[in-house]
């Protein structure tokens, strides 16, 4: 896979494709051919997505999903902080998880809060217009 097609997945965006089978997420995280993009994750976002889904009481067996994610996804440690960057502290480990593995893009519904990425050649989108990048609507 290229660098051009990998991709860091917010934990907002996990969770929303794990609370509906309709939308951007769902369609992003299994419906879409991993040929089309590489998901980097690392050991703080799965721990991430494991706590918030906990929290978040979902109906679906979430550990499963995540050995999934797990399974399927190009992992990555993180050698070098860019601490603090982002106007929230909690979302520097994705920042530094999409500069540590090349990432071009972060997937997240929450893109005001990325901002200033840019500078890093990193595009902040949500699911629905990484879709319509890689021609999945």
């Amino acid at each position: 896979m290229d660098e051009e097609h990998r991709i860091v997945i917010d934990t907002n965006v996990f969770i929303s494709a794990l609370k509906s089978k309709n939308g951007a997420s769902y369609k992003l995280l299994f419906e879409t051919s991993r040929e089309k993009y590489e998901q980097c994750i690392s050991p703080a976002l799965i721990l991430e997505y494991e706590s918030v889904a906990k929290r978040a009481s979902l109906k679906v067996k979430f550990k499963q999903i995540i050995d999934m994610v797990c399974l399927r996804s190009k992992k990555c440690e993180i050698y070098y902080l860019w601490r603090p960057f982002l106007k929230d502290p909690k979302d520097d480990f994705i920042l530094e998880l999409t500069i540590e593995s090349n990432s071009k893009f972060i997937i997240t519904y929450n893109v005001k809060d990325f901002k200033g990425v840019s500078q890093f050649g990193i595009n902040v989108l949500n699911p629905k217009e990484y879709l319509k990048i890689i021609g999945e609507i």
